[in-house]
């Protein structure tokens, strides 16, 4: 069957038109608008020249148009390639240049950023500028995106293959930035499905299925609306903030503020009933619990009876906060997906009457650990082993088959990513995530993993953030060092932050530092910028 996100879609559009598909401020999208916009968009690709297997650059933040160019991408087998909107420079003409990306669609903010490189891009035939206030720089050759959308017709549907390419680029595991390749078919596939779980709906794999099962659905349940709160340029907030959603003709609702806003989240809930939100671990539960705990003492609760599911994917997120978050929320499951853009691994629920561990996960079937030989260390073994997910596996990374074959590797003739996490099982067979390979701090012979000191520091009162890095040191070899922050008005000294750890772990793991700082480097989507904490930590 061809299952292809943007032919799913095209049948939403046709059956569910008028049901919201993007909500972005003031500006509501239909399902049918949005494929009217999106088409439009696609007409004018093909009539730069892209077809299948082309790319096109989306340098955007979080926007109506990043989604509408995204789907657009689709229509005509054009691979949207995300473009992390921090990069500078030749950060930005790396990536643009691997992907060989021939449109760019940017926000006039980021204009100068485009102009500096746009001259060194030849593969560039096509360059859109989405209006978000004036823009820094005039870049050569753009032109402006709604003039268009005015421009253009809508352009025909197409046939399109289940084994065209999709690619999401990483740079978190990888060190330079590469893109993540899957096959369409097989990613649409697994997105229904995940969607269709998450809604308690019955499986299919057929595509045509979907449009009819749909409306009937909305037409009983009304709107599912979904809030991506991290960016939509990293895998969480397109993936299961976005993607997932419109799988199942969810409706995307779009924060305002670049800078994540608790209180313009929980506003959105309560105006839009809002069923699901997306989040990257601490670094947004914990603003949300803040938020919620201050409009309780104000008298002014916010209403979250709409709320029915927060999902984290990618970081730690610790059962202190979903306590908390769960305290003002009741009716709330909390879903944390262990993963990476290189495949999932495992998930952990945690609702009112069922608590769950920080980091300790409920495989997948297709989940194993194995040890340096590629023997499969057994649960009940006490052994640590390589995290490796099968299933939906990437066929590989763009441009790079020595990485290829390093992280997507076949054991006993069955497919797995191997994305660099490392693991163990406890005594009832469920996963415990210890780290990333590459963090692992070893000191004195010990090997320490970083997640489980940051979540000892983050149980001190007090304590805002924590990431722990390992330094270099002529006794140990390594020492562990503490990067954090407080909350105003805390008073924490580093032999409290010390002590508290040494009773909650072995004594080896406990930082031999503890560095205060105003706010713990993380990237815009939560996650840990551990090279930010090191140099913080060397001065």
């Amino acid at each position: 069957m061809n299952m292809h996100f943007a032919t799913i879609w095209e049948s939403y559009a046709d059956q569910l038109g008028d049901v919201p598909a993007v909500i972005d401020g003031d500006k509501r999208l239909s399902w049918s608008q949005y494929d009217n916009r999106a088409a439009r968009i696609a007409a004018a690709l093909t009539a730069a020249g892209l077809g299948p297997d082309d790319k096109s650059g989306l340098y955007l933040y979080n926007s109506a148009e990043y989604l509408e160019a995204h789907y657009a991408s689709f229509k005509q087998r054009v691979v949207p390639i995300n473009v992390n909107f921090r990069y500078l420079g030749n950060e930005l003409e790396y990536l643009l240049d691997n992907a060989d990306c021939k449109a760019l669609f940017y926000h006039a903010s980021l204009a100068d950023r485009v102009a500096e490189v746009v001259g060194k891009l030849p593969l560039l035939r096509l360059i859109v500028e989405v209006d978000d206030g004036p823009a820094t720089a005039v870049v050569p050759g753009r032109v402006k995106y709604e003039d268009l959308i005015s421009a253009n017709e809508p352009a025909p549907r197409i046939e399109r293959s289940v084994d065209d390419i999709y690619m999401l680029y990483t740079g978190g595991t990888t060190g330079m930035p590469k893109g993540v390749m899957y096959t369409m078919g097989s990613h649409t596939q697994q997105f229904v499905t995940n969607g269709l779980v998450a809604l308690g709906l019955p499986l299919t794999d057929d595509w045509r299925e979907l449009a009819p099962l749909m409306s009937e659905v909305r037409e009983r349940d009304g709107t599912y609306v979904v809030v991506p709160c991290c960016p939509l340029m990293h895998g969480t907030g397109m993936w299961i903030g976005a993607m997932i959603p419109h799988s199942v003709a969810g409706t995307v609702a779009i924060l305002q503020n670049r800078k994540f806003d608790a209180d313009e989240l929980l506003s959105l809930v309560e105006t839009e009933r809002v069923q699901n939100v997306v989040i990257v671990g601490d670094a947004f539960a914990r603003p949300i619990a803040d938020a919620l705990d201050a409009a309780q003492r104000a008298g002014k609760k916010y209403d979250t009876s709409s709320l029915t599911r927060m999902v984290s994917s990618g970081v730690m997120w610790t059962t202190e906060l979903k306590r908390r978050l769960i305290d003002h929320i009741p009716q709330i499951a909390l879903l944390d997906a262990m993963g990476s853009t290189e495949g999932s691994m495992g998930s952990s629920v945690m609702m009112k009457d069922m608590p769950a561990e920080t980091a300790v996960f409920m495989v997948n079937p297709t989940t194993k650990l194995f040890d340096d030989e590629d023997n499969e260390v057994l649960p009940g073994s006490g052994g640590t082993g390589k995290v490796a997910s099968g299933g939906h596996v990437p066929v590989g990374y763009f441009k790079d088959p020595e990485k290829s074959a390093r992280t997507f590797r076949t054991i006993g003739g069955v497919n797995y990513s191997f994305p660099g996490d490392l693991g163990t099982y406890d005594e009832n067979g469920s996963l415990i995530l210890l780290g990333r390979g590459s963090q692992v701090i070893n000191t004195a012979g010990e090997k320490v993993f970083p997640e489980e000191v940051e979540e000892a520091v983050k149980r001190n009162v007090g304590v805002r953030d924590c990431l722990v890095v390992g330094l270099p040191d002529e006794k140990f070899g390594q020492i562990v060092v503490a990067v954090a922050s407080v909350d105003a008005g805390v008073t924490l000294t580093e032999a409290d932050v010390i002590a508290s750890v040494k009773k909650q772990l072995s004594g080896y793991k406990a930082p031999k530092r503890v560095v205060f700082v105003s706010e713990v480097p993380r990237a815009p989507n939560g996650k840990a910028d551990y090279p930010g904490a090191r140099a913080l930590a060397e001065k």
